[in-house]
């Protein structure tokens, strides 16, 4: 069970959060809302990269920042492009980061086999990261999160950069992955997660604006056809989504 409680962060005058609380069990479940609605913020307290002006994290009841090292093993997370060493190998790149997770060296080639096989990139990890597609960029985040079996996964923007057959494909294997764990996907492409997700959650303003089921969310206003709807009657001009 991660909790997230009345967790408030500004930067300025400007609050990018706003007593946000929040509940996530088993499941996957999509975040959404403009630029600037504080998506990216949550996130990194979440993962404990930036810490909250009040409020905390919980992980099963004990604070993160109680748990350390602990909660960080439970923790997979997928930014957008960033980070990555273009000089490295994939299979480098990924033998780095289980290194940084605290995957045993005897466990390490079944580890980067499993994730790289996950997410179709076996033929590719001996080749620089320099040369791959921002697709391919985009898949090697994912495996690298996967990496140590975690039960909280956060991916942001998972699917940028991917073809239409690449985003089914992943979509999938990220509602396979979420057996077992807690999955919070970051995404301004609707379609990606109106078919997998448990709920919806939707930022405006640093505040959750809505959290349903899509189902109840398309209910609720006014009858929508699809998630789509529901972002654009939330956003109007705002909206940022593919």
């Amino acid at each position: 069970m991660l909790e997230i409680k009345h967790v408030t962060k500004r930067y300025g005058e400007k609050y990018a959060l706003q007593a946000v609380s929040l509940s996530l069990s088993e499941g996957v479940y999509g975040l959404l809302g403009p630029n600037g609605a504080g998506k990216s913020t949550l996130m990194n307290i979440i993962t404990d990269n930036l810490k909250a002006d009040s409020g905390e994290v919980c992980w099963d009841g004990i604070a993160v920042k109680k748990l350390g090292a602990q909660y960080r093993s439970l923790l997979g997370y997928a930014p957008q492009q960033q980070g990555l060493y273009e000089s490295f190998t994939g299979r480098r790149f990924l033998c780095y980061m289980g290194t940084l997770k605290g995957i045993r060296k005897k466990q390490m080639h079944d580890e980067i086999e499993h994730a790289a096989g996950y997410v179709n990139l076996l033929e590719k990890l001996d080749r620089p990261v320099g040369t791959y597609s921002g697709g391919m960029k985009q898949r090697l985040l994912i495996a690298q999160a996967m990496m140590g079996d975690p039960r909280l996964l956060i991916l942001d923007e998972p699917t940028a950069g991917l073809d239409p057959k690449e985003r089914v494909r992943i979509r999938e294997k990220i509602k396979e992955l979420s057996a077992g764990r807690i999955v919070l996907m970051a995404t301004h492409v609707v379609s990606d997660i109106q078919s997998i997700a448990k709920e919806i959650i939707v930022l405006k303003a640093g505040e959750v604006a809505a959290r349903d089921t899509v189902d109840a969310l398309c209910s609720g206003f006014g009858g929508a056809k699809d998630l789509e709807e529901v972002y654009m009657k939330l956003f109007g001009e705002e909206a940022d989504h593919e």
